[in-house]
């Protein structure tokens, strides 16, 4: 019997998806122990962390390749199934449940389908998430015309290569992850005093995941700044973790800042925002200011993050309505709510937000998005014990 438990553990079934800009390992629930403090093992295992190049696992060698989504059949009354994120570190021995993952999310919907736990109900199918790193509902919209998940079609996503099926997906009253509402401070605006710098005003705004939104020109940045640009700045990348590390304290997530990309890598998001202007993505696209509304960069586990996270984009949509906000004093002034264009690394990213006033902290309704996803292969990873 022992032998048994042991071989189930060394032969893990797994699914790999695209996910937005993301890529990740999906697994159901049940494949797992049911002890879920043994679940950091065989993910790093899985993954080839602690390694920076992953190269004896199945990780990608970065933050957005490195990501597993652990999903089954849901109790909750509102949700078809339970989505749990997990962010493998690529260089670090550490796997972290804080936050969700928005690129991820999108393949929930075509996994949970493809595998049996939501039954399909005519050419588009919506699949009830309940994420457990948030403790909120995303619903996502799956093409699955032919009574299967469609993952061909025409719509594109900038950081994606080509056209796929769209998901969208709305997050359901997004506020409020940490419990603390969408203003966890209480403020629109307050003032981080950054040790070897000086004062840096920022937005901590809890929408989907925390985000922590500064003024480029804040941080002698441009907004423009691109991935490999940004990551050769040992400078800068310090700055931006002390200032998200800041964040996180008054947040109450840890005790001392220095600690942050150990203690709480992966939330809040640090984001720097700035006016919209033209720029050119790494593959030579030109992006011209009259297409977007803002630009945004983003980091992911202490580097840039390539393109723009999901979750990040629905924050970024619940704090343009935030009155006085780091995100609203960056907009077009005539920015559709409805339709709010991210310029980030990899082109533009669309969302919108729904709410109601409510003075100076808005009730948000839910945000939304579009992304596609991909079903890349299915089989069993060996753990090596």
């Amino acid at each position: 019997m022992e032998n048994n438990k042991k071989r189930k553990l060394n032969r893990l079934p797994v699914t790999i998806m695209r996910g937005g800009t993301s890529k990740g390992v999906y697994i159901l629930e049940t494949d797992l122990p049911q002890d879920k403090d043994a679940w950091e093992g065989i993910l790093l295992r899985m993954m080839g962390s602690p390694d920076q190049k992953q190269i004896d696992g199945l990780g990608g060698s970065k933050s957005v390749t490195s990501k597993v989504a652990i999903i089954g059949k849901s109790s909750h009354p509102c949700a078809d199934v339970d989505y749990t994120f997990a962010q493998v570190s690529v260089d670090k021995p550490l796997v972290s449940y804080k936050g969700n993952c928005g690129n991820i999310s999108s393949g929930v919907g075509p996994f949970a389908i493809e595998k049996g736990l939501v039954e399909i109900t005519g050419d588009k199918t919506s699949v009830r998430i309940y994420n457990t790193n948030t403790d909120k509902i995303i619903v996502a919209d799956v093409d699955t015309k032919n009574g299967e998940v469609q993952y061909s079609g025409d719509f594109a996503i900038a950081g994606v290569p080509g056209t796929a099926a769209p998901v969208k997906l709305k997050f359901v009253e997004p506020a409020g992850t940490l419990g603390n509402g969408l203003l966890p401070t209480g403020s629109a605006v307050d003032t981080l005093d950054v040790p070897g710098y000086g004062p840096v005003q920022v937005s901590i705004v809890d929408a989907a995941n925390p985000l922590v939104f500064a003024r480029a020109v804040d941080l002698g940045l441009s907004g423009k700044e691109l991935p490999d640009e940004l990551d050769a700045n040992p400078e800068k990348l310090d700055l931006l973790e002390k200032v998200r590390g800041l964040a996180a304290v008054k947040l109450g997530l840890i005790d001392d800042y220095k600690k942050s990309a150990w203690e709480t890598p992966g939330i809040p998001k640090m984001t720097f925002v700035a006016e919209a202007a033209d720029y050119t993505t790494p593959d030579g696209k030109e992006i011209k200011k009259e297409s977007i509304d803002l630009l945004s960069r983003m980091m992911s586990m202490q580097k840039t993050h390539p393109s723009y996270a999901m979750t990040g984009a629905m924050c970024t949509a619940a704090a343009a309505v935030v009155p006085g906000s780091i995100v609203q004093q960056v907009l077009s002034p005539d920015t559709d709510t409805q339709f709010i264009r991210i310029g980030h690394p990899g082109g533009i990213l669309e969302c919108g937000v729904d709410y109601k006033e409510n003075g100076a902290c808005p009730e948000i309704e839910d945000t939304f998005g579009f992304r596609t996803a991909n079903l890349l292969m299915e089989g069993t990873a060996f753990i090596r014990q």
